[in-house]
């Protein structure tokens, strides 16, 4: 279901105080910068043992997740976006409707601290 977007693979940062969730420009070390795909998604949980495997009921607690996020969007009972690969049968139709991180995102294998990449919006 996952619509290749990449937006989950953004780092994000979170106050221990207050919960605020900062936006990056940096991305897992396994995301594709050109195309936002998973370089090894088979094998995404060994290598990075935090990666999150979403599920619908999962994503009903994640408020960080995109309003587009197809796991979110099924688990609030609405239907995907049009750009979905789902719906259109274009693995890249998410790219072609700009609703993706590519070509805009760091990889985290670049940077040194993500506090120097807080972003103002999430991408």
């Amino acid at each position: 279901m996952c619509d290749g977007c990449g937006k989950c693979c953004v780092h994000k940062l979170e106050d221990e105080v207050t919960g605020e969730v900062f936006p990056t420009n940096v991305c897992c070390r396994l995301l594709n910068r050109r195309t936002a795909r998973c370089a090894d998604y088979a094998n995404r949980k060994t290598l990075v043992p935090d990666c999150i495997v979403l599920t619908p009921k999962l994503a009903r607690s994640m408020d960080w997740l995109p309003e587009t996020c197809a796991y979110r969007r099924v688990a609030q009972g609405q239907e995907l976006p049009a750009w979905h690969p789902l719906v259109t049968g274009d693995p890249d139709s998410p790219r072609k409707a700009g609703a993706t991180v590519a070509g805009r995102v760091l990889s985290e294998s670049d940077v040194g601290d993500l506090e120097d990449f807080i972003l103002d919006q999430p991408l």
